[in-house]
């Protein structure tokens, strides 16, 4: 496999199977008052950041990288209180995250290199399959953080195992 097809692949594994498990296992395992829940004025709650992932996801990579129609409201994922719930959420999360699956699944290696301007910033298709990982990872952290604020023990992702951690989401997958 060529090192282009690993990283495609690999950044699908990781956005469409890892942090969408990790986070839905996160999201369902709060209680439903705590998804618009604030530590300060300026923090985001999980509902924000739910919304701003989808927002995230489809700018830079359906509409970026896909050079598909994409209309985006970023402030509003931000400045919401309150809104959809956790099934309603996630849900478009997943929509979100097929319809990323469906252009990476499309990119060759040759389109990696070329280039697009993605929220003002002039960035190859690999930069911008990069930052979006990576600007997952940090959100899906959050959120797992504040899940572990409000459900204390539920969420578990990995065991000991002699000094090496063994992973137990594989388990939560559906």
């Amino acid at each position: 496999m060529q090192l282009s097809e690993q990283f495609i692949a690999r950044s699908r594994h990781y956005i469409g199977v890892e942090y969408r498990t990790k986070i839905r296992a996160a999201v369902e395992s709060m209680p439903a008052d705590a998804l618009w829940w604030r530590a300060n004025d300026q923090s985001n709650s999980v509902g924000n950041l739910l919304m701003h992932l989808a927002g995230n996801i489809r700018q830079w990579i359906v509409g970026g990288v896909g050079r598909q129609p994409n209309a985006r409201d970023r402030a509003g994922e931000f400045a919401a209180r309150g809104g959809a719930n956790a099934d309603e959420l996630l849900a478009e999360l997943d929509r979100a995250i097929d319809e990323v699956d469906a252009v990476l699944a499309g990119l060759t290696e040759g389109e990696l290199l070329t280039s697009r301007t993605i929220q003002g910033r002039d960035v190859t298709v690999f930069e911008a399959v990069y930052h979006v990982t990576e600007h997952f990872t940090m959100h899906a952290g959050q959120i797992i953080l504040i899940a572990k604020i409000h459900a204390p023990g539920a969420v578990k992702f990995y065991e000991d195992a002699g000094g090496l951690a063994r992973p137990l989401w594989p388990a939560l997958r559906r």
